[in-house]
């Protein structure tokens, strides 16, 4: 249900988006969706719930391994990256807040970005001397909000891989991270 739901978001874009249009697609009634996720809403935050959670995984999951601050900051933009090519429905419903603010979607998109600020926060502070708690913070958000718009640019550019919009990122954010590295 919700792998459809995604579609026909992106597709569509949640306003125009039909509860009946997804019930059809997916082989259930209507009411059985409303069943499950009580409202078109819910079932929008259901959708980004998902994306967040994956989100988390492929990041998390990146940076394990990682022997350096630069290993682990080129591992996650790299995971991140691959990720919204990979999921471009879901990168489409992360990305279209304008349309929800105002809604329980739009706090859910913002838990994302807190979700990725907090991951990046709590990985800089085992990789650099970062200083303060607020210096920590606004570095991550710096990260989260540049890749953010790059990855915007990305959906632009068809012929930048993942791997390309990576090195375009680290040429920027190492220069500037570099001299607090541990």
């Amino acid at each position: 249900m919700i792998e459809v739901a995604e579609s026909v978001f992106a597709e569509r874009g949640y306003v125009a988006a039909s509860m009946d249009e997804i019930a059809e697609r997916v082989g259930v009634s209507k009411p059985m969706l409303y069943e499950y996720f009580h409202s078109k809403e819910g079932l929008l935050l259901a959708c980004i719930a998902e994306a967040r959670a994956e989100l988390r995984k492929v990041t998390e999951e990146s940076v394990a391994h990682a022997t350096s601050a630069e290993d682990a900051l080129r591992r996650g933009l790299l995971a991140f990256f691959v990720y919204i090519r990979e999921h471009q429905q879901a990168w489409s419903l992360l990305r279209h807040e304008m349309v929800l603010i105002g809604t329980s979607a739009s706090d859910e998109i913002e838990a994302t970005r807190r979700q990725q600020t907090d991951l990046i926060a709590k990985l800089m502070a085992g990789f650099f001397d970062a200083g303060s708690p607020l210096r920590v913070e606004a570095a991550a958000e710096i990260v989260v909000g540049a890749c953010e718009r790059l990855a915007i640019w990305c959906e632009q550019h068809a012929e930048v891989t993942p791997e390309r919009a990576t090195d375009y990122a680290m040429a920027l954010l190492w220069t500037g991270l570099r001299e607090r590295a541990l």
